[in-house]
């Protein structure tokens, strides 16, 4: 599994905005390793410094130094749409109005093939900006789209009476009336309703600070109060680190702008909340809040449900560290079977799905943890943990456990069985390579070789989440998607550059994306054991044979190599 991007952004006179910003995006890494970027101004000119790898790796001192100015944003980025490349790296640049737009984006479209076709329509094969250079993300395509309403007012050839089952959320634009070109903000107004999917983006011009969240609020975006400025970031975790004061979230359907008038709010859209519950479950840092809740709150009641939902005779209960923990102390808590540090992290080890074989992955496995001997051994165990995607880091971890001396080792898990691919901003594995899709319980306690293995349940863990079930998005888990999956896979590559802004970037290697495999997703019957244990069986498991509903053989899954923001 891997997961999003991180956002932030400042505007804060007589602060600098830049440094600000590299320690923001420090506390956000946790949501994407892949690339970081900084964009700065300094009320005349907008500078970008962006590369691939982490925070740390990317910025020095002399970097910062360049990045003046009280007015910034930044990203982390793990690609979910868009190959890996640095030409993906964010914030995008391009030009809005008479002015240079620097935007960042968490979450990912679902609507991104309809609107680059509508960009390739209205501007011709011969692409500018972003999208002309080479990058092949939904964020190239919104900041397109932005030039293109800025000059002309609005999309030509995009049938604006279409009705979907997202329009009636949409709210009739204030200044509809205007005459291009058009301020970033009025754009920004046009634009966001043409959007589907999930969005938290945040984006400056030369002056201004903008904040946007899509109606749904699926990925979560706060402001944030400095003595002399203000923030918006991902999570209220950044705020904490660079100084500021939590104010609000920003609300789902809401655009805001701040700037030396101060801050002013507009809604685009009215809200229909579906934040991602897997933000709970694992995405989120732990010493952060989501819609007034606690996450570690949170996972500490999923272990204390799990326990109840999934109670063992056991000596002693473990930690998956570091994503697990939480939830093993609430286990442990709520069972009354002691907990114990039986694993050991090594930090510096990088994460194990970015190795691109199952060897490679099993080795890295063995190289982040290591079993303590004194404390496992002869002990029947209970091992907790967030999720199943693949199955390689239990399976390696149940069998070091048993090398350790452990007696027995009974598997936990803090959320339900991982079925469904996310199209909201988590690259989740393949239909293929989840584990649960093609195996009931008991077949992936064998094959991770448990002496018991438990899942939280649904209810469980909206539960534990604090939230009613109607405003969480509990897609991977049930496949009920709030918001309409695409029926096509994503725009992959783009024309050669025909023009590139004077902005001071650093780049190292270039690439383009692939195009992507299309693959129907039917939905599992897991009472039925695997339908595809064996190759004979494969034709069993068409959505035809399957009796899978008809909405669910429509829905597309991408292949791993093809376009992934």
């Amino acid at each position: 599994m891997n997961e999003e991007c991180g956002v932030f952004g400042v505007w804060a006179p007589g602060e600098d905005a830049s440094r600000l910003t590299y320690f923001g995006l420090y506390a956000l890494q946790h949501r994407g390793q892949e690339a970081a970027g900084i964009a700065s101004t300094d009320g005349s000119n907008i500078l970008v410094y962006k590369d691939l790898g982490l925070v740390s790796q990317v910025f020095d001192d002399g970097a910062l130094s360049s990045l003046t100015g009280h007015l910034a944003v930044g990203h982390v980025r793990y690609a979910t749409q868009g190959a890996g490349t640095w030409e993906n790296a964010q914030p995008m640049l391009g030009p809005v109005a008479g002015s240079t737009l620097a935007l960042t984006h968490n979450g990912n479209l679902t609507n991104t093939r309809e609107l680059m076709e509508a960009v390739h329509r209205t501007s011709g094969e011969d692409l500018t900006g972003e999208l002309g250079r080479g990058s092949s993300t939904d964020t190239a395509v919104i900041a397109a789209l932005m030039e293109l309403v800025s000059q002309r007012g609005h999309l030509d050839a995009w049938d604006y009476d279409a009705v979907d089952a997202d329009s009636s959320l949409y709210l009739p634009v204030a200044d509809a009336d205007a005459a291009p070109p058009l301020s970033i903000s009025a754009t920004a107004r046009r634009v966001l309703p043409l959007l589907r999917g999930a969005f938290s983006l945040v984006f400056m011009d030369e002056h201004t600070l903008y904040a946007a969240r899509d109606p749904y609020g699926v990925r979560p975006l706060v402001l944030g109060r400095l003595q002399r400025g203000w923030v918006v970031a991902s999570e209220s975790a950044a705020l904490d680190i660079v100084g500021a004061t939590f104010v609000r979230e920003i609300e789902p359907g809401e655009l805001i702008e701040i700037d030396a008038d101060g801050v002013r709010s507009s809604h685009f859209a009215t809200p229909r909340r579906a934040g991602c519950v897997f933000e709970y479950v694992y995405l989120a840092r732990p010493d952060t809040r989501i819609a007034g809740t606690s996450v570690i709150a949170t996972r500490n009641a999923m272990g204390a449900a799990l326990a109840r939902e999934h109670p063992v005779d056991a000596d002693l209960v473990i930690a998956t560290p570091e994503s697990g923990t939480p939830a093993a102390i609430g286990y442990a808590q709520a069972s009354g079977i002691p907990y114990g540090q039986g694993l050991v992290k090594n930090t510096y080890v990088g994460r194990t799905f970015i190795q691109p074989t199952q060897t490679l992955r099993q080795l890295g496995i063995r190289l982040k943890l290591n079993p303590v001997r004194e404390v496992i051994a002869g002990k029947r165990l209970v091992v907790v943990d967030d999720s199943i995607v693949r199955g390689n880091t239990q399976r390696a971890l149940v069998r070091m456990l048993r090398e350790a001396g452990a007696a027995q080792v009974h598997v936990r898990i803090s959320s339900p069985p991982v079925l469904w691919p996310c199209y909201y901003g988590i690259d989740f594995a393949t239909r293929a390579e989840l584990i649960a899709t093609g195996m009931s319980v008991e077949e992936i306690r064998d094959s991770i070789g448990a002496d018991s293995l438990g899942y939280l349940s649904v209810d469980g863990m909206v539960a534990a989440s604090g939230q009613d079930a109607e405003s969480l998005c509990t897609a991977c888990f049930t496949g009920d998607y709030p918001i309409a999956p695409p029926v096509q896979g994503a725009v992959a590559g783009a024309p050669a550059a025909t023009r590139v802004p004077g902005v001071y970037r650093r780049r190292n290697g270039a690439g383009t994306g692939g195009a992507p495999v299309l693959r129907r997703v039917t939905r599992p019957d897991l009472s039925a054991g695997s339908p595809h244990r064996n190759p004979a069986d494969a034709a069993a498991a068409s959505p035809a044979a399957a009796g899978s509903p008809p909405h669910a053989a429509a829905l597309t899954d991408p292949a791993p190599e093809g376009p992934a923001r």
